[in-house]
């Protein structure tokens, strides 16, 4: 596999690690190096593991803040991270990790549980209860080496007493940037780390985000002394080996009708994700693209969770081929055949104001791990073509115009390898 190329990875901190270029290199257990190469079916380590592994496994366990491209094994790190320090004779909570989305927790534990096949190591999710599920007071104490939940759940847990801190050895927050921003998790990520912190200060915390502003940074900087750092240089966070186009549609209507006549007709395509602003938008193109005869589920935050692990399941197993879905799944949701993504809706903070990180996270669901992959801009009207424009200019990107000939569609299908 080509992978993205981080050559711009800027290390800061007092670092004595040599970079780790074979998995042997880092004094690991035979159980984990077996599901490192039998269960994941790894050769090497990335870049961002290869730098980023020997940081975290070496003593004196210094905090890490890392951020690296979409799709660039930044999960293989912290997981592995988080298993290597683990005592499976010891049976208490020894690892925690914290995201921002049932669907992460999810997919996290399920890498956890593979690459941890073999060591006897137990984990346990944390995520708001479905129906039948034990509520927190009545529920027993966490005996899981590893726990992977979300931090209302996580905090409930605490609060009654059902998750020991004492022997916590590393606490990571995935998707760091949304767990840490105001209008995000800050304040429940807070709590969290100063409860650890009153019984067992001597914890290692690790930060990993594709994306980090100025103003996590600002708070990280405060709130975690003395960190490593490892970050990629924002004009080298646009995804090379994803082309992304713009498409101008005079009515809603012609959205549809794009996603239909010329992108999904035409291309040799994998899976497919359409990401939309609402529910009804939603519906509309499940709507019209089920009518059509396509595989198609949709999955947005009011749904239950029971259906929407069901739904992200099936197209994980490839049940499905397109995918609608609102924002509750742009951050880390990998599935690798997915090289086509069309934004119905470009993200915004409000009126003509982009979603960076948003946009960012979108895009990289296609060209997962430097695979090929396209992304197609849906643009209604002056306030949309504003927006892109702040996009293009923030990451330096040129997106070219596709204009409705048939040709030009067959040829950026084309040009994205698709």
């Amino acid at each position: 596999l080509e992978e993205p190329e981080d050559s711009n990875i800027k290390v800061t901190g007092d670092t004595p690690y040599t970079s780790a270029s074979r998995f042997e290199d880092l004094n690991l257990s035979p159980e984990l190096m077996k599901g490192l190469y039998v269960e994941m079916k790894f050769e090497k380590p990335s870049k961002i593991q290869a730098i980023s592994l020997p940081m975290i496994m070496t003593p004196p366990h210094k905090h890490l803040i890392a951020q690296a491209h979409n799709g660039s094994g930044k999960t293989t790190c912290f997981v592995l991270g988080m298993l290597s320090r683990v005592d499976p004779t010891l049976h208490q909570p020894q690892a925690l990790c914290i995201c921002p989305t049932r669907e992460l927790a999810n997919q996290n534990m399920d890498v956890l549980q593979r690459m941890g096949k073999f060591t006897g190591i137990t984990a346990e999710l944390a995520v708001p209860e479905t129906r039948g599920g034990a509520p927190a007071p009545r529920r027993a104490a966490v005996t899981a080496h590893v726990v992977i939940g979300t931090p209302g759940t996580l905090k409930r847990w605490m609060s009654f007493k059902k998750l020991g801190l004492d022997h916590l050895k590393i606490l990571v927050f995935d998707e760091a940037d949304h767990m840490l921003a105001t209008d995000g998790f800050r304040d429940d990520s807070l709590k969290i780390m100063k409860d650890i912190g009153r019984v067992n200060p001597n914890f290692q915390v690790l930060l990993f985000s594709a994306t980090f502003n100025e103003t996590v940074k600002d708070f990280v900087a405060r709130t975690v002394k003395d960190p490593n750092q490892l970050f990629v240089k924002r004009e080298d966070l646009a995804l090379d080996s994803v082309k992304q186009f713009k498409v101008l549609c005079p009515k809603e209507q012609n959205k549809i009708e794009v996603i239909k006549d010329q992108i999904m007709e035409l291309g040799d395509i994998g899976q497919t994700i359409i990401f939309v602003k609402t529910k009804v938008s939603a519906n509309k193109v499940h709507k019209a693209l089920a009518e059509m005869g396509y595989d198609v589920t949709s999955v947005h935050g009011s749904m239950s969770e029971v259906d929407r692990d069901k739904i992200v399941k099936e197209f994980k197993d490839c049940l499905t081929q397109v995918l609608i879905a609102t924002d509750v799944i742009a951050r880390g949701f990998d599935q690798q055949r997915v090289n086509l993504v069309v934004n119905y809706n470009l993200p915004t903070k409000y009126e003509t104001e982009p979603d960076y990180e948003v946009y960012l996270h979108r895009v990289g669901r296609a060209g997962r791990f430097g695979r090929k992959g396209a992304v197609f801009n849906l643009l209604l009207d002056d306030g949309d073509k504003e927006v892109m424009e702040k996009i293009e200019k923030y990451f330096g990107a040129n997106v070219k115009e596709i204009k409705s000939s048939e040709d030009e569609y067959k040829g950026a299908l084309k040009e994205a390898g698709l």
